[in-house]
């Protein structure tokens, strides 16, 4: 009798969780027009870095509409805030981005198609992002109210992950410390919580100053700064023979004189270094200093570097992503309607033999554990407290992030309905962790064993203030 009554009541209680997960799936569903006009505006805006003013402004109200208390300009960054709704029991995070990126432009078109004006894209999907996390957050708060299960969901709007590292500031100012666990996702072109970790990386920009004067008339009066910017990218370029094979090293000039008469005083490189390890970034960065250095002593220039942005990669808790991938299985791909087949089969025609099929929006990917070899400021949140996160189809299968075939996804149908997968994954992940102690537990154990009793948090970007004007 006991064994029985304690199996009728697992019964009823799975029997219950059920009712609820499909409840809290059909209010999503009810929201999905809210989470596209969302994803849309924020499309429409592109925001850079640190500038996200009007997309963190729609996340902000829209939360606090719905009753979560607002915590703006955390970590002493404007367009950061915290968002939270309930008391006691576990803090659950989920994580929303919403800053473009700069220099690519695309309308929601298949073909190539500028939109005059814009200089930046959302060629990431930070705006589907924003979107999905916060329909998620909205749904995992009813969810609290109803079941008055014990618990508090925050949501944390994090601004320029371009570059800017937003999360570091908000890690090494606390605001992780109390939480238990931390949610994320991002658009992609499949579906798939498999647990990929990511590179460490570093970046600043490299200034050479010179003296100017008449490139035909006097030369030997000058020193030209984009000399040694040029030699300085000569010997990193050289370096990259000489670095483990899973380093990344890439620059842009973004400063290099204005008419070729006149010898330039002042050029600027910005430039990223990537490794699987923090060690590892700082022996490569170590060596491009030198380079800046020899390069500013062999053509009469000064140099001086200021770090922009640094991040850890990402620690990997195989309890969480296992659980993950469960939930995203349960929720299950989308459908591409004709008009989004139409849609991306036109876009796909700019594409080199993509290596997903089309209907791959439908399909969850197989779980494996790999290195991804982007780099994102979630890394550091992953060292603060145990992290999990997915990935959703809101791209075309066969696109690159960071393409104009991946803004112009993230502003239509495909780009929305990943976002909405998302949210409903995040969702049931949340309650998952509410509702399972066991589960907090192991995903707890994982963690600790992966940091090590001695870890001591590092940021990579040091003590520098936020780079508010990166981007200007």
């Amino acid at each position: 009798m006991k064994r029985f009554a304690i199996g009728a009541f697992a019964i009823f209680f799975s029997t219950a969780a059920s009712a609820q997960n499909e409840d809290v799936l059909s209010r999503i569903d009810g929201r999905y027009d809210q989470t596209a006009d969302i994803a849309r505006k924020l499309w429409e805006w592109a925001e850079v870095g640190y500038q996200e003013t009007k997309s963190s402004g729609l996340l902000k109200d829209t939360l606090r509409d719905a009753g979560f208390n607002i915590k703006a300009g955390v970590a002493d960054i404007p367009t950061a805030f915290i968002a939270e709704y309930g008391n006691d029991g576990p803090i659950i995070a989920v994580l929303a981005e919403f800053d473009a990126l700069p220099g690519i432009n695309q309308d929601a078109a298949p073909t190539r198609s500028p939109i005059d004006g814009k200089g930046a894209a959302h060629a990431c999907g930070h705006n589907l992002f924003g979107a999905g996390s916060v329909a998620a957050a909205l749904a995992i708060k009813e969810w609290l109210e109803e079941s008055g299960a014990p618990g508090t969901i925050r949501l944390y709007g994090t601004p320029a992950e371009e570059g800017g590292s937003g999360k570091v500031y908000m890690v090494r100012e606390g605001l992780f410390d109390d939480v238990d666990f931390a949610l994320h996702w991002h658009a992609d072109d499949e579906n798939s919580a498999a647990a990929r970790t990511t590179l460490a990386n570093r970046s600043a920009k490299f200034r050479f100053k010179g003296v100017s004067a008449h490139a035909a008339g006097a030369p030997d009066k000058a020193r030209s700064a984009l000399d040694g910017v040029e030699a300085f990218n000569m010997m990193v370029n050289m370096m990259r023979e000489h670095v483990p094979m899973e380093s990344r090293i890439h620059y842009v000039i973004t400063s290099g004189g204005n008419a070729p008469n006149v010898v330039p005083d002042f050029a600027e490189v910005f430039y990223y270094v990537r490794h699987p390890s923090p060690a590892g970034v700082e022996e490569i960065w170590a060596r491009v200093e030198d380079a800046a250095r020899g390069a500013a002593l062999g053509t009469g220039t000064k140099a001086e570097w200021e770090v922009i942005h640094g991040n850890n990669p990402l620690l990997v808790n195989e309890t969480l992503a296992k659980m993950m991938d469960k939930k995203l299985r349960q929720v299950g791909g989308f459908e591409y309607t004709k008009e989004e087949i139409k849609f991306a089969k036109k876009l796909r025609e700019s594409f080199d033999n993509p290596r997903l099929d089309i209907d791959s929006a439908s399909e969850i990917q197989p779980y494996e554990r790999s290195l991804g070899f982007g780099s994102t400021d979630v890394g550091d949140v992953s060292y603060a407290t145990p992290t999990v996160g997915l990935r959703a189809a809101g791209y075309v299968p066969g696109t690159s992030g960071h393409s104009w075939q991946s803004s112009a996804a993230a502003g239509m149908s495909i780009g929305f309905k990943g976002a909405h997968l998302a949210s409903k994954t995040l969702a049931l992940a949340a309650i998952e962790l509410f509702s399972n102690e066991e589960l907090r537990i192991e995903a707890r154990k994982e963690f600790d064993d992966a940091r090590g009793e001695d870890y001591e948090y590092y940021s990579l970007l040091g003590d520098r203030d936020p780079p508010l004007d990166y981007r200007k």
